[in-house]
C-alpha cells in the first residue's frame, strides 16, 4: 500500500517559516547548496521528514477553502503546542474537540498561512 513520504511547506517568507518550525517543534533545516530549498528534519523513529520551499504564488487568504493535503503533527501537550503556536506568530483557526476514542485535534495557520493539524493522543477523548 503506498504511504506518505515526504512533505513540502510552501513559504512566502522561507527564514520566518522556518524560524516558526525551529521555535514551535525543534525541526532541523539543512539548504540545500545555493537552491531555496531546505530539508526538514522532524525527528527519530516513525514519521516523515520534508522540505520547505518559496511559494510560487499568492499566500492564502485566512477564509479561503481547503486546497492541499494538511499535515497532522503528533504532540504530547495539545493546549502547549496552540499555545506555541500563537507565540510564534500562528493562529489556531480549529480550536480544541475530541476525535472519540483517538485524541484532541486542533487545527493552525503557521505564518505563511499554511494550514496544518495538531493531534494529542488520547483514547478517553469523547
Amino acid at each position: 500500500m503506498p504511504r506518505p513520504v515526504h512533505f513540502e511547506i510552501h513559504a512566502t517568507n522561507p527564514d520566518r517559516a522556518r524560524t516558526f518550525y525551529e521555535t514551535v517543534f525543534g525541526w532541523a533545516f539543512v539548504r540545500l547548496a545555493d537552491n531555496p530549498y531546505w530539508l526538514i528534519q522532524t525527528g527519530d523513529g516513525p514519521g516523515i521528514d520534508g522540505a520547505l520551499t518559496p511559494r510560487l504564488g499568492v499566500e492564502p487568504a485566512l477564509d479561503a477553502p481547503m486546497a492541499a493535503f494538511p499535515l497532522t503533527i503528533d504532540v504530547p501537550d495539545l493546549d502547549g503546542f496552540t499555545n506555541a503556536v500563537t507565540i510564534a506568530g500562528g493562529l489556531v483557526v480549529v480550536t480544541r474537540s475530541a476525535v472519540p476514542a483517538v485524541g484532541w485535534l486542533a487545527y493552525c495557520r503557521d505564518t505563511e498561512g499554511n494550514l496544518f493539524g495538531l493531534m494529542q493522543t488520547d483514547i478517553e477523548a469523547r
